[in-house]
């Protein structure tokens, strides 16, 4: 089994002759749009066709970018000094910029089209991309001239684009020298961060400060990033009728204000049992009040297993096999064939993806695999992520784009079944150690989302008067942390930085791409509680669902389920099953106090 992804099914390497030969592909597509925009304006042919043909076009055309831009992103995200992948992503950028007037144009003229749903009865492709024609139509609304349309695609080429690349590619690479044991090091920022981890809580303390100065180090060139993209955000956001980027977000997660005010409402008030929580964990690492920031992710057992890749592999497939034969078949595949890059390196990016790739049917995951249950669990998550790609890919490309709340269904769903398997199973010990991951998880998904949140809402707010500085970035994410962790987190060790480590801030088309995290977990913890009722008829729902994920908006995907999204009703018992755990997790934790 490889323990690094292989990508030979997109291409050999930059000069496969079969990369070259896509790449003249695409060097003919400015010529095939113009002349597909000449056919628009003429306007003598039957709209029928005119949307057929450009139904086919654009979906032969988005499969042959984003193979390449999926060979790009993944060879950059391993080696992140490959000036090669760089530049196919650039390419690949202006290839996109090529097709925006014909895109741009088809909108507009779509826009005087009243019968789709009439065309839908007699054109099978028509009807089968009803729901992505109506949302094209929809979003002229908010679409600028095609000039304006044509230059936004080249300047994010070399603005917002070029600022995400730039910081992950220089914090990918930061390095800092470390004192462990009396032996000075220099250590890559992930191998830094993966002290957190440590059964050593002088150790865990060291990776802090370490983390802290190597960040202070690097924070100027991401506080330019930040501005930079989140300038851009709000200048188009503005142009294009929204009243902030949030509502922006919003519109293109096919989500409403009621649904993420019930959401966020039900979070906040179930804020104060995720501090008790923090607070059970400090008492047994032996903290006299609330926890410092570097004790977040420290074991809290001796038990604390380690695990061997091939080790996870057996426990992921065997407790997946407990749920369905489809979903354990496909996990062990994805171990089998190579599509997992496992542990960290230098040069290779921080934290954990799924990368699903339509045009060979097939995804990839990246990991920074270090043994722990914890990361045992990411890989059941990221491998959710490609089973929810394999669900989808049966259908056409252009009704796979999911939005971002729900994508993280199935991940977080994947992850509940390997979690309360192994409960079933476990001694006090055991249960206390899973139970840690997982509250640790939820905790983050909840209560550090919401600081993200809280964040990001405010560096908007300030972004529109100026460029916000290393300083105020600093203030504001302490505080943001004070407001969500509340007495749960000594105030005096935050983490200032946490703006810096992760990548989706700097996401110029993924803003607050935070909320939807927690969306996800509450979503499967409700989906979860509704396999348990009923298996077997769950099962095939939940497929059809994950299928239907890029063809409707949330409210449509959670009425397949029988789920009312606007209700704090679902979110608040989701939320008290998770309060159930703090509860079983307190009681461990004095059982276990007793016997130390």
């Amino acid at each position: 089994m490889r323990t690094t992804w292989t990508l030979e099914d997109l291409y050999l390497g930059f000069q496969d002759p079969n990369l070259l030969k896509d790449l003249e592909a695409c060097d003919g597509l400015r010529e095939k749009y113009e002349a597909f925009t000449a056919r628009i304006n003429g306007a003598t042919e039957s709209a029928t066709q005119l949307i057929e043909d450009y139904l086919d076009a654009i979906i032969h055309d988005t499969i042959l970018l984003r193979k390449l831009q999926a060979f790009g992103h993944l060879t950059f995200a391993t080696h992140s000094k490959s000036q090669e992948a760089l530049a196919l992503k650039n390419k690949v950028q202006q290839y996109l910029s090529d097709m925006t007037p014909a895109q741009v144009a088809f909108k507009v003229w779509l826009n005087t089209i009243d019968d789709l749903e009439q065309m839908a009865l007699t054109s099978t492709k028509v009807n089968t991309h009803l729901f992505y024609l109506k949302e094209l139509k929809d979003f002229n609304h908010h679409l600028l001239s095609s000039k304006e349309e044509v230059l936004i695609s080249k300047l994010t080429a070399t603005g917002s684009s070029a600022w995400e690349t730039l910081q992950s590619k220089v914090s990918s690479q930061l390095v800092y020298e470390v004192n462990i044991d009396g032996t000075t090091k220099e250590m890559p920022i992930m191998a830094i961060r993966n002290l957190a981890f440590s059964s050593d809580r002088e150790v865990r303390k060291l990776g802090y400060m370490a983390e802290l100065a190597a960040y202070e180090s690097h924070a100027e060139i991401s506080a330019a990033a930040l501005n930079g993209i989140k300038g851009e955000v709000l200048t188009l956001s503005k142009l294009r009728g929204f009243e902030s980027p949030l509502d922006e977000t919003l519109y293109h997660s096919r989500m409403d204000r009621e649904t993420l005010s019930a959401m966020i409402a039900a979070m906040e008030a179930y804020l104060p049992i995720f501090r008790r929580y923090l607070l059970a964990k400090s008492r047994l690492l032996g903290n006299k009040g609330p926890m410092p920031f570097f004790d977040l992710f420290a074991p809290v057992t001796t038990t604390d297993a380690v695990y061997t890749i091939a080790e996870a592999r057996t426990f992921i497939v065997k407790y997946f096999k407990d749920y369905s034969t489809d979903l354990s078949e496909f996990a062990d595949m994805c171990f089998e064939k190579g599509w997992i890059d496992f542990e960290p390196a230098a040069g290779k990016v921080g934290g954990a993806f799924c990368s699903n790739i339509p045009s060979i049917r097939q995804s990839r995951v990246l990991l920074n695999f270090t043994g722990k249950l914890k990361n045992v669990l990411t890989i059941a998550h990221e491998l959710g992520h490609a089973f929810h790609g394999d669900r989808i890919m049966s259908e056409s490309i252009l009704n796979t784009s999911y939005p971002m709340p729900l994508a993280e269904t199935a991940s977080i769903f994947c992850e509940t079944i390997v979690r309360n398997a192994v409960l079933k199973d476990a001694d006090n010990e055991q249960k206390l150690a899973i139970l840690e991951n997982s509250l640790q998880g939820a905790t983050q998904v909840i209560v550090d989302i919401l600081s993200r949140y809280y964040f990001e809402t405010e560096l908007f707010e300030r972004r529109t008067d100026h460029p916000v500085s290393v300083d105020e970035l600093k203030s504001m994410m302490i505080s943001a942390q004070i407001r969500a962790y509340g007495d749960g987190l000594n105030h005096n060790t935050l983490h200032p930085f946490m703006w810096l480590n992760k990548n989706h801030y700097y996401y110029a088309n993924r803003n607050f791409y935070n909320f939807p995290y927690a969306f996800g977990l509450l979503f499967a913890t409700g989906l979860y509680a509704k396999y348990l009722e009923d298996s077997n008829t769950f099962i095939p729902a939940y497929d059809q669902m994950l299928k239907a994920t890029g063809k409707m908006n949330i409210k449509q995907v959670c009425g397949l389920m029988n789920i009312d999204p606007t209700s704090t009703a679902f979110w608040n018992a989701s939320l008290e099953k998770i309060k159930s755990d703090v509860e079983t997790f307190e009681m461990l934790v004095a059982e276990f106090g007793k016997t130390q």
